[in-house]
This record gives structure tokens, C-alpha cells and sequence, in this order.
């Protein structure tokens, strides 16, 4: 055994010897410069071209050859925000105002050149660059401007009058109205019920998904296992992202796969939107804790409406809606009477657990009403 053992510990103090070598060659590569060569005729095995230098593209640059030996990352950096380039700080902006507008002074967000669209509002959009860089490129300065501006506090109700001479809205006469992205439709849900994490920052989180999701990824296998504490309720920016296999309900919603930058991204209307917030079982879930708190707080179905559409919407409901929806909590309650085992299978769905004391038939039925509240197109709209 002892010979064993004195050929394991030379092995190790040999492996740790590569170790420290190998940290000392990286850091020593790190420091050196590397240097690039004009590839003649773009052939990569001849090496004789001459080596070029950092610089700016010449036909960006009227000031030729650069007077330093050789320039870094931060001369790129203040090459990009120089003030004599108004580029950056106009398409940041743009992009800025595309956020709270839901569309850009200039459409097209990817292109502030002469193949896209020129700016509805030119002037405003070069007042708010310059109002931009003069601040010290004050992001919150920028976004204040924006939100506290008369445009922006406008309703989103427009007469027919108003909808007939500018029904894209490039006069601003209006706020645009438009759905929320992805990642915020099911923060939405969370929040109303209440079970909403708003932990910043951490590991990515790992919401409900469908099993055997990952069953094709190989090289290696990937097992997924979802967060069994508060991290499932984590807000969707801090959702884990599997490049080409996108969650589910990110992918129904529009979310971008992140294989190339999106500026702007796309808007659908598809039935696999509604299965979605009715099936996945974050919004179940969702649908059902919000469904005990009104359980909880009122007797009736009219009072509980009440209560869920001034939390939803922030209005009450019209008469059409509280028949409707009546009918339909009056048409559940009958069902799960009738069969009590799907109603316990229904309000077992999650993590948080329902309460010992409580009927299960009226909470199904009134999880059918919220699933219900939640799916409105009224809901996931940004007014």
C-alpha cells in the first residue's frame, strides 16, 4: 500500500504544480495585446499581412489614424458617446420612449439610418438626445421626462372622430394601449393572488414546467427540477432561460428566444394563449390562492366579484359581466357537488396549500371564476 500511495501524492502535487502554471500563463496572456493581421485575399493561413491596429471604421472617422500607439476599450467607449456622435444618444432614447409608448418616435427601433423610418416627432427626439447626454446620460433623468410628460398621462380612449384621422396614433393624441410582455403577464397573476417574491437578484428561478419538456436536449441530458420553496414565485425576469427550448408560457407569449438581439418584439393573438393562462399551473395556482382570499372575505358571488374586479381592474363590474359570471360560478358549484374529487384535485394544484377549513366545492367553483378573471383580455392589457 505504501508505494500506492506515494504514487497518488506525487500525482496530486503534480497536478497542482499544472494548476499554478497554467493561472500564471493565463495571466500572463491576459496582459499581452493581441494582435491582429490583414488577411490578403482573406486567406486565414497567410500570415504576412501587416498587423492593423484598434481604430474606427475610416469612413466613421474624419480624423484619420488614431495618435495613440494603440487604442483600448475605453477610447471605444468614448469614441461611441462623443458629443460630435448624436447616433447613440438618439437611439437609446428612441428605444427609451418605445418602452412607455410601445412604439418609438422612429418605428423602426433597429435602424435610425436612411433605410428606416423617419421620426414622427424629429425635434423631439433630438431635444430629448441632447436633454439626455446633458444630464451626465441619467437614465432615471430620461425616464422622469418621459412618464411626468403630458403625453404620457394621456387616457388611451379615443373618439371615433380621433380614430378616423390618426388610427396609428403618430400625433400622440392618445396613450397606446397594448399587451404586456411575457414575463409580466405572469408576474400580474402572482401579484394579485399575493404569492409574488419580489427578491431581487440570486440564481435564475425554476418555475412549474410540463414534465419531460427537456426529453430531446442532449450533449449532456438535462434534467429540469422546479424551485419546491419561494423561489417558484419569483418574478419572470429571474425565469431559468434554456436557449431554443424557451418555458412554455414565455414561448405562447412572444418572450424571444434570445439567439439574436430583439429589439422590438412581436405581438401575437393565438388560442394558445388562453389554454395557457387557464392550464399552466402557476396561473391555477394563482387563480385559486386569490380565489381562498375572497372565499375568506365575502359570503355571495356578487360581493366576491366586487372585491376581484377592483383588484384585477380597478373598476367594478358591469351588470353583463356579474350575470355572466354568476352563471357560471352557480354552473360550477352544481358540478363539483356532483363530482367532489375533481374539486379537491383542482384546489391541490401548487405549492401553497389551501386551508384545512374550507369547502372545496365553493372554492373550485370560484377558482373556475377567477381562472375566468385572470384570462380577460382587459387583464394582460397595459392601458
Amino acid at each position: 500500500m505504501a508505494p500506492a500511495r506515494k504514487k497518488i501524492a506525487e500525482l496530486i502535487k503534480q497536478e497542482e504544480h499544472l494548476k499554478t502554471n497554467t493561472r500564471s500563463t493565463l495571466v500572463t496572456l491576459s496582459t499581452v495585446p493581441r494582435t491582429i493581421k490583414l488577411l490578403p485575399r482573406g486567406d486565414w493561413t497567410d500570415d504576412s499581412g501587416e498587423v492593423l491596429l484598434p481604430a474606427a471604421p475610416e469612413f466613421l472617422s474624419s480624423e484619420g489614424q488614431p495618435s495613440k500607439e494603440r487604442l483600448t476599450r475605453l477610447d471605444l467607449a468614448e469614441w461611441i458617446t462623443a458629443r460630435e456622435n448624436p447616433l447613440t444618444a438618439r437611439a437609446f432614447t428612441n428605444r427609451v420612449w418605445a418602452l412607455f409608448f410601445g412604439t418609438g418616435l422612429s418605428r423602426d427601433l433597429q435602424d435610425l439610418g436612411n433605410q428606416g423610418q423617419w421620426p414622427t416627432h424629429p425635434e423631439l427626439l433630438d431635444w430629448l438626445s441632447v436633454e439626455f447626454v446633458e444630464s451626465g446620460w441619467d437614465v432615471k433623468h430620461l425616464v422622469k421626462l418621459i412618464i411626468t410628460s403630458k403625453a404620457y398621462r394621456q387616457s388611451s380612449n379615443a373618439s371615433p372622430q380621433l380614430m378616423e384621422e390618426d388610427p396609428y396614433n403618430n400625433l400622440y393624441a392618445r396613450q397606446n394601449s397594448r399587451r404586456l410582455p411575457a414575463e409580466f403577464i405572469r408576474d400580474n397573476a402572482l401579484a394579485v393572488s399575493g404569492l409574488l417574491n419580489p427578491q431581487l437578484g440570486g440564481a435564475s428561478a425554476r418555475p412549474y414546467q410540463p414534465a419531460g419538456y427537456y426529453a430531446q436536449l442532449n450533449f449532456p441530458k438535462r434534467k429540469y427540477q422546479q424551485h419546491n420553496d419561494e423561489n417558484q414565485y419569483r418574478r419572470g425576469l429571474y425565469m431559468h432561460w434554456q436557449r431554443s427550448f424557451l418555458h412554455p408560457m414565455l414561448a405562447a407569449f412572444d418572450a424571444p428566444a434570445r439567439e439574436e438581439c430583439t429589439a422590438a418584439r412581436e405581438s401575437s393573438n393565438t388560442p394558445l394563449q388562453a389554454l395557457n393562462q387557464l392550464n399552466d399551473p402557476t396561473f391555477v395556482e394563482a387563480a385559486r390562492v386569490f380565489a381562498t382570499e375572497l372565499v375568506a372575505k365575502e359570503k355571495a358571488i356578487k360581493p366576491r366579484l366586487q372585491v376581484a374586479f377592483k383588484r384585477l381592474l380597478n373598476r367594478p363590474p358591469s351588470g353583463e359581466e356579474e350575470t355572466l359570471l354568476t352563471e357560471l360560478f352557480n354552473k360550477q358549484i352544481k358540478r363539483y357537488r356532483s363530482a367532489p374529487d375533481d374539486a379537491k384535485k383542482l384546489i391541490a394544484i401548487g405549492l401553497a396549500l389551501p386551508p384545512e377549513k374550507v369547502d372545496p366545492v365553493d372554492l373550485a367553483a370560484t377558482t373556475t371564476v377567477t381562472r375566468a378573471l385572470l384570462n380577460l383580455q382587459e387583464t394582460i392589457t397595459r392601458y
